[in-house]
């Protein structure tokens, strides 16, 4: 699943557009912005090899400024580097996937299934289903995808916990990754939509129990397509 040739330099030389937002006080946390962007909106999928040499030209930056915002964007689970090798995007394993639907389901599903308690405001939740519509009018999967994340961030803050807010931040990154798995972000995504319309509505008339219960199996729903998706890689030998 490596970067053809030819991709491979429209995707470096779009990076040089962004040299703008680099200055010296930052310069390692601005590549690592620009890169992880880069990544979470599949420009650079799962198993590309990040060269270094392209990135450091597009970006007018050292190769130590560089390795310094690989061991940011390695921290947070998102490249990876391979001895000998370079370094890649991550391709989550079936236990990555799993983890983060666990965590997805004990920190989402509490955030509805309490809501008739904290009453936060649920501006936010809305705002990203609209975005979501819109995209989807767009025929913009990937862009649906992105709000699809939105959205259930939005979830997580009913919860009225900054540091929740604060530890889910990896955990939003990490489902974009594992979105890139699916193939056919249009067929994944679609439903998924028709679903958080239905959650939303559910709590919007008050039944944040049942809420909570639509959200937690369509959690599980998701999981187990991306997990699908996820053997099939490892069953042609990508992984």
């Amino acid at each position: 699943m490596t970067t053809s040739s030819g991709a491979a330099t429209e995707s470096y030389a779009a990076l040089a557009a962004h040299r703008d937002r680099l200055d010296r006080a930052s310069r390692a946390a601005r590549v690592a912005d620009i890169v992880r962007d880069g990544i979470l909106d599949g420009t650079f999928r799962p198993r590309d090899r990040l060269s270094e040499p392209d990135i450091c030209a597009a970006l007018g930056v050292s190769r130590n400024t560089l390795r310094e915002a690989f061991r940011t964007l390695i921290e947070e689970r998102l490249v990876e580097h391979e001895m000998n090798r370079g370094v890649f995007v991550r391709l989550p394993s079936a236990a990555d996937i799993a983890e983060v639907y666990k965590c997805r389901r004990v920190v989402e599903c509490t955030a509805l299934r309490e809501y008739s308690r904290s009453g936060t405001d649920t501006a936010a939740v809305a705002a990203a289903l609209r975005r979501a519509d819109d995209c989807a009018a767009r025929a913009d999967w990937t862009g649906v995808g992105t709000a699809d994340v939105d959205f259930h961030r939005a979830i997580t803050a009913l919860n009225d916990s900054r540091l929740l807010d604060s530890l889910m931040a990896n955990v939003w990154n990490e489902l974009r990754l594992i979105f890139h798995v699916v193939a056919d972000a249009h067929a994944f995504h679609q439903p998924y939509l028709e679903r958080n319309h239905e959650v939303f509505d559910t709590l919007a008339r008050g039944e944040s129990a049942a809420a909570a219960e639509l959200l937690d199996a369509y959690l599980r729903d998701a999981e187990a397509q991306i997990q699908a998706a996820y053997a099939e890689i490892v069953a042609r030998g990508d992984r």
